[in-house]
């Protein structure tokens, strides 16, 4: 059962799900998360709380709307378009990701985020 989330950058406001992923679960449990959010491409990362290893959601590549965790650098990830790695239409971050979500509004309205705006991840009621 995905559970449902709010997500605040900056000004814009957006709903999304986490899955039932191991990850997911860890970031469930922490939320509320805020942060700053850093940009890559179209691409909203930022550290967490939350210590995990890639699992058999990983992948090295994404969709637009994906939520991610990336271990790495122990980091939130929020795909909204193409990374600096795109190619011939392929979002790919910039190492191995776990899929931990999904944004259910429409992604492109983070194209108006401005790299250190204040993040929030909430849990959101149904």
């Amino acid at each position: 059962m995905p559970y449902n989330i709010r997500i605040k950058a900056g000004e814009i406001e957006l709903k999304g799900t986490l899955n039932d992923s191991p990850t997911a679960e860890l970031i469930w449990a922490k939320l509320p998360i805020e942060s700053s959010g850093n940009l890559w491409g179209d691409e909203i990362y930022f550290s967490i709380p939350v210590l995990s290893e890639l699992d058999e959601a990983s992948q090295d590549k994404v969709n637009i709307g994906d939520l991610a965790y990336w271990p790495l650098g122990k980091a939130f990830c929020i795909f909204f378009g193409p990374t600096p790695l795109t190619t011939e239409g392929e979002i790919i971050p910039a190492g191995k990701v776990t899929i931990v979500g999904q944004i259910t509004d429409n992604p492109k309205k983070l194209k108006f985020y401005e790299e250190g705006d204040f993040i929030t991840i909430s849990r959101k009621s149904n």
